[in-house]
């Protein structure tokens, strides 16, 4: 378990699955202060060691998809 109550091995699957460069679509974000619409395309950057995938959506937003709350898919190209 890691410090901040996420699996190891689920975080390890995320930054295998999700490498920077990978192209993501947004499946739904739940934060009431942001909003990305869903179907929202962007570039990963990173996956933190919580769990959070960094993305550089095209529509200029940085935010990241919070592992457990919010979802999004590899688009395969």
């Amino acid at each position: 378990m890691s410090m901040f109550g996420i699996p190891e091995h689920i975080v390890e699957r995320l930054k295998k699955e999700y490498p920077k460069g990978t192209r993501v679509e947004l499946i739904e974000m739940n934060d009431p202060f942001r909003h990305i619409p869903a179907g929202s395309k962007g570039t990963v950057t990173g996956v933190d060691d919580i769990g959070t995938i960094h993305v550089s959506w095209d529509c200029g937003s940085s935010l990241g998809v919070a592992y457990g709350e919010d979802s999004c898919r590899k688009i395969i190209e």
